[in-house]
């Protein structure tokens, strides 16, 4: 779906003259985006937080005329929906062995191959899933175990904050995990597909065949939620089996495995990792309730509001 902005605009009189309000300079600028999928992240924010920082609630939206595209008409805010029968998976003993084979066939004999990861994925809707998969899948795998600890320390500027500063040990910001920051314990395997957190060489350009060293970097989170700042020493990387739904947003894969060990939480997650894979066939979802029983359906997010003024 596009929209554009319109190029008439609203007038006002002022002492015998009239001045016309054209937006964005007269310039006709196009949007691109689907409603549909997830909608600007808005850090501890509530339905309306999120809903009021969209397009369509800005005071220029009723400059802008919708392009092509569809909408559908959605009943309820929150619903729960079956999944068919043949995008399901896990009849077996070992559920989660079941949707990583389906997802990374014949790992072993490709762990070396640059295309290979390029065209799948497991996706999940937390940091906490993303990491469980990971971790299962290198416990899968042959080769020495490594591990990389990091150096955590409090900030300075924190020393007079409502913390004590008695409850910041190093072993309690270990267990402080933030999202763009490395985790305190990285383990890994010789061989392993890894990704970097952040850009660490944006003057570097296309560095796909060339090999670089990768040192352990001082990081403080920008927005961690914690009532205090700490700094973490740690390699910049972290295992990629998985991925998180909102990061995947923007690819295009030809295999999708889709691990929902608990619901999708905000607008347009779901619809988003079932629309991240080429085709039907290259998609399979697990669906595990609180009980870690195998389940046929799940709970789907849509905020109505969004679609009010399309």
């Amino acid at each position: 779906m596009s929209y554009a902005s319109s190029a008439m605009g609203g007038c006002y009189k002022n002492f015998g003259f009239v001045e016309v309000v054209r937006p964005f300079g007269r310039k006709v600028v196009v949007l691109g985006g689907d409603f549909r999928q997830i909608l600007p992240v808005i850090s501890k924010g509530s339905r309306a937080d999120i809903v009021g920082s969209t397009v369509t609630s800005s005071y220029l939206w009723k400059y802008c005329k919708v392009g092509d595209g569809t909408i559908d008409t959605i009943d309820e805010d929150e619903t729960t929906i079956e999944i068919p029968s043949d995008l399901l998976i896990g009849q077996g003993p070992d559920p989660l062995l079941e949707l990583v084979n389906f997802a990374y066939p014949d790992l072993v004999a490709n762990l070396e191959s640059d295309s290979y990861f390029q065209e799948r994925a497991i996706l999940a809707p937390t940091l906490e899933s993303v990491e469980h998969v990971n971790n299962y899948i290198l416990s899968k795998l042959p080769g020495v175990e490594r591990e990389y600890l990091s150096y955590d320390t409090p900030c300075r500027s924190d020393e007079d904050s409502e913390v004590h500063a008695g409850w910041l040990t190093s072993e309690f910001l270990n267990d402080v995990q933030c999202s763009g920051i490395p985790n305190h314990r990285l383990i890994l395997k010789e061989g392993v597909p890894i990704m970097l957190l952040r850009n660490i060489d944006q003057a570097g350009g296309i560095m796909l065949g060339k090999t670089e060293y990768i040192l352990r970097i001082t990081l403080t989170p920008s927005d961690s939620g914690l009532p205090f700042k700490f700094s973490r020493r740690q390699f910049l990387v972290t295992l990629c089996f998985a991925m998180t739904i909102n990061k995947s947003q923007g690819h295009s894969l030809s295999h999708v495995g889709l691990y929902l060990p608990m619901p999708v939480f905000t607008h347009g997650q779901l619809y988003v990792a079932l629309s991240r894979v080429k085709s039907r066939i290259g998609l399979k979802v697990l669906i595990v309730d609180e009980q870690g029983v195998v389940s046929t359906s799940t709970r789907n997010v849509v905020y109505k509001k969004v679609f009010e003024n399309v």
